[in-house]
């Protein structure tokens, strides 16, 4: 019951603090959780990506909420169209399933997993490889002020 209770709190607080409804403050709280995602990661992922705005598209097409490329969200759940993005629980869920599997791959290293989301794994790897720094600011705006990637 108490765990529920501090669930219950978590929603409200972030729900107020970010001028969302509790809904989907509750769903991206429990669906970060189910894929393995720290909620104040997956508050901040969301933020930046699309402020919130389920139907946000980007110039480049990525959709939602997450702002996800429809390319992308089918390698993780086969037959997932466009308009299918725009489904909250499912852009939210392809979206951190997608930073896990960037985490994975960068061995836990979270702040080169949210550089490869934003700016795609080939390109973190290119420019790591050749000695350069990946680092573009999206680390900052995802996890707050103040922190700095470090590899």
């Amino acid at each position: 019951q108490r765990v529920e209770i501090d669930r219950l709190k978590r929603v409200y607080e972030n729900s107020a603090r970010f001028g969302i409804p509790a809904d989907l403050a509750e769903r991206i709280e429990d669906i970060a959780l189910a894929e393995g995602i720290d909620a104040h990661v997956a508050f901040g992922l969301v933020r930046a990506e699309s402020e919130f705005n389920r139907r946000a598209v980007s110039r480049v097409g990525a959709v939602g909420l997450t702002q996800l490329m429809p390319s992308t969200a089918r390698y993780f759940k086969a037959g997932v169209n466009r308009e299918g993005l725009y489904d909250r629980d499912t852009n939210l869920r392809i979206g951190f399933r997608y930073l896990r599997t960037l985490v994975v791959k960068y061995n836990g290293n979270m702040e080169l997993a949210l550089l490869a989301y934003n700016r795609g794994p080939e390109r973190v790897d290119q420019l790591l490889r050749s000695g350069n720094d990946p680092n573009n600011g999206y680390v900052a705006m995802v996890l707050g002020k103040g922190k700095r990637a470090r590899w």
